[in-house]
């Protein structure tokens, strides 16, 4: 008696099937393919990397926009302090005329502060001398040079002639405002007993004793609206003792 035989299946359908999943698993990546997926690749790497260059660019803005800021606000924190530091003391040329230790013009000031550029609030007193110079990129700059004050013979060497010299930019000067359109100082001269603001204003100062303020105008050769303008600075001077009464000690 013949026995079933269970799932039988032609021998040419075995064959067919055999052969159809012997081409499948041996199948692999056309050129075309690969191409294509070269191409997908590399235009998302293009992509990413300008995605990456725009977003460095914008942080670098965003620093020198900051950068320029600080720059604009130290320049008024600068002034402020060395200005309103101010000294009323004598000094000495080499010929030992005896000058006040205050002196300006229009471009240049001399001046004894308490407050140091290269130490700040802890440093020593310095004789000051602040000048309006050409700026090598255009326009003009405003400088500061600065020695140790110890005593009225250390304002000998800015001395020239009976009188302050004009500033000379050094090395060692400290560039306080670059690339200025202009950069002048005025001196207000008013009696102590007036409120301020009520006094002249001066080009030049040559007198014994301190101005009631100091205004340094100035402005920046390119104005951009991007960033913090610089602005003037003017520094009331509160100091009205005579710089030529002589300091002595009181007894108890």
């Amino acid at each position: 008696m013949r026995q079933p035989v269970e799932n039988a299946v032609p021998p040419h359908v075995n064959a067919g099937s055999n052969t159809l999943l012997d081409s499948h698993s041996e199948r692999g990546f056309t050129l075309i393919e690969v191409l294509l997926a070269v191409t997908l690749l590399a235009a998302i790497s293009t992509a990413m990397l300008f995605a990456i260059r725009t977003g460095l660019l914008s942080l670098s803005k965003v620093d020198d926009r900051l950068t320029s800021n600080r720059r604009v606000m130290s320049v008024e924190r600068i002034l402020a302090r060395e200005l309103g530091g101010v000294m009323p003391v004598t000094g000495y040329c080499a010929d030992n005329s005896q000058m006040p230790a205050f002196n300006g013009t229009d471009q240049t000031l001399h001046l004894v502060t308490s407050y140091s550029l290269s130490e700040g609030s802890r440093g020593e007193p310095r004789v000051l001398e602040l000048q309006v110079v050409p700026s090598p990129g255009g326009g003009v700059r405003l400088i500061a040079n600065e020695t140790l004050y110890s005593g009225p013979y250390a304002t000998a060497p800015y001395c020239a002639a009976n009188t302050f010299r004009t500033g000379v930019a050094t090395p060692q000067s400290f560039v306080i405002a670059d690339r200025l359109a202009y950069c002048h100082i005025s001196y207000q001269d008013l009696d102590p007993q007036m409120r301020m603001g009520n006094g002249n204003w001066l080009a030049q100062w040559n007198k014994v004793n301190l101005p009631a303020a100091v205004h340094v105008d100035m402005a920046p050769a390119v104005p951009d609206p991007a960033f913090l303008p610089l602005v003037s600075v003017t520094v009331p001077i509160h100091i009205t003792r005579d710089v030529n009464a002589p300091y002595t000690d009181t007894l108890p």
